[in-house]
């Protein structure tokens, strides 16, 4: 996982917990707009640093193309209890060619079908959920190791409760009121069905389509690699 994710994650988890305390200055502050921000700020981040490396033409297109097939595919599903096949298309997107390949397919996936789904507050966050999914996929993918079917549904299965964990904090600060321990604890605890049809659905997803998308992103990966390598 990007250490900018990591850290960004970090510093909204201290503050809201400081936010809790009565006696906290932070205790009155407007956490959903200031959490958000910091989630805005974190996406130009990603989008400038993926904006200054080497991407071929061919790269961009690649990852529109899939980033599109993300978004399509999640548009039937949106109302299923959050079961939709998006987190392991940017997933596995981001263990064949890269973190950054799977942050755009994952972020974008949810910008575009967020235009039929609906825009709001929440999009920041869903982006930036989505987007580091697929980046953290890459940890996975280590030189000459093989693709490991079953390991890669645990990692997409998990990731259906972190998805749903990261959301929790947008949702607590937006719409639950005091922020103390206990409003945090319900509003995770009510999200647990949700999250765990995520989960489920993600790891479906997953060992039905997994070992053929492989196949097919590899042979463009190598396809790739060969015509960079000529020009």
């Amino acid at each position: 996982m990007n250490k900018l994710s990591i850290l960004t994650i970090g510093i909204i988890g201290l503050v809201l917990l400081i936010s809790i305390i009565p006696d906290s200055p932070l205790f009155e502050a407007n956490w959903a707009l200031i959490s958000t921000i910091i989630i805005m700020i974190t996406l130009v981040g990603f989008f400038y640093n993926i904006e200054k490396s080497k991407v071929t033409s061919k790269e961009i297109t690649l990852i529109s193309t899939l980033g599109a097939l993300a978004a399509i595919v999640r548009m039937p599903f949106a109302y299923l209890m959050s079961i939709q096949p998006t987190t392991f298309i940017a997933m596995i997107t981001g263990y064949i060619f890269g973190p950054q390949a799977g942050f755009m397919v994952g972020a974008t996936a949810i910008l575009v079908s967020n235009f039929y789904a609906g825009q709001g507050m929440w999009t920041p966050w869903q982006m930036f959920c989505m987007g580091i999914a697929g980046a953290s996929a890459a940890i996975l993918a280590k030189e000459g190791r093989q693709f490991n079917i079953k390991q890669f549904a645990f990692c997409c299965a998990l990731w259906g409760y972190i998805y749903g964990w990261i959301m929790n904090l947008w949702y607590w600060t937006c719409f639950v009121y005091p922020l103390n321990f206990k409003t945090f604890v319900s509003t995770y605890l009510a999200s647990l069905a949700f999250d765990t049809f995520r989960a489920l659905g993600n790891m479906f997803f997953t060992l039905l389509l997994g070992n053929s998308f492989y196949r097919i992103l590899i042979r463009f990966r190598k396809k790739l690699s060969i015509e960079y390598m000529k020009s």
